[in-house]
């Protein structure tokens, strides 16, 4: 496994930005957990999809496109929580099932060094 910083930041950087405008078009007394939970997620599903290499192409490969796939739902899911209000426990729940499932994924494509 290779990490490459210059677009490790540039992912971080995205997520942030991501992060920052779900934290400002929300108007709930969530918007810290839902701007902290969609930074965690985002990053490292990008990170995971534009800032690791692999020693195989193909382990590389289907970890960016499970990753690419999981960013876009774990966006969406954001942006459906940022339009409504929502319990913090019902938050956890939902974003804490579908990333235990991404890193469930990712962990089965390492270890099966394809």
């Amino acid at each position: 496994m290779k990490i490459n910083f210059l677009t490790t930041i540039i992912a971080l950087a995205i997520s942030s930005l991501i992060a920052y405008g779900f934290y400002s078009f929300n108007d709930s007394e969530n918007k810290i957990i839902l701007s902290v939970g969609s930074f965690l997620f985002l990053s490292i599903a990008l990170i995971n999809l534009i800032g690791i290499n692999f020693k195989l192409s193909r382990t590389t490969t289907n970890i960016r496109v499970v990753s690419g796939v999981f960013f876009v739902v774990s966006f969406f899911c954001n942006l459906l929580f940022s339009g409504f209000n929502f319990s913090i426990p019902t938050y956890v729940i939902i974003n804490g099932i579908i990333f235990l499932i991404f890193m469930l994924i990712i962990y089965g494509i390492y270890r099966a060094k394809q």
